[in-house]
């Protein structure tokens, strides 16, 4: 186990390293987000191993929630301001959120029906 959480924490970090040199060639989007498209690269093509980083990404995704321990400290920090704007703030959270789902589901179909016309054809 041991072995997999070095070698995970290793992509993890070449990942994100990749990301921050292309963040700072083109920087269009987060490093961090650039990050995550080359560790799903290096996934999709066997440049890591799947099964080694497997557990120790489940083992992550399971504790994520301590990370927004800090978020949330930081919630209570500024309760006025959020009592003062805290509507417009729930409406940028639903219509954002909204947006971000329409556009991973319309890009994910678009994705799966050209997936699907290439393995019929």
């Amino acid at each position: 186990m041991m072995k997999n959480a070095l070698y995970t924490l290793c992509a993890i970090s070449v990942s994100l390293l990749l990301g921050k040199l292309t963040y700072a060639l083109i920087p269009f989007v987060p490093a961090s987000l650039y990050g995550m498209v080359f560790y799903c690269l290096m996934l999709h093509f066997n440049i890591i191993s799947p099964i080694k980083v497997e557990k120790v990404n489940l083992w992550l995704v399971r504790h994520m929630g301590v990370c927004f321990v800090p978020a949330g400290v930081g919630i209570i920090n500024h309760f006025d301001l959020i009592k003062l704007h805290g509507i417009a703030i729930l409406i940028i959270i639903f219509v954002s959120t909204f947006t971000l789902l329409t556009v991973v589901a319309w890009c994910s179909e678009k994705i799966f029906k050209a997936q699907q016309s290439k393995g019929n054809s």
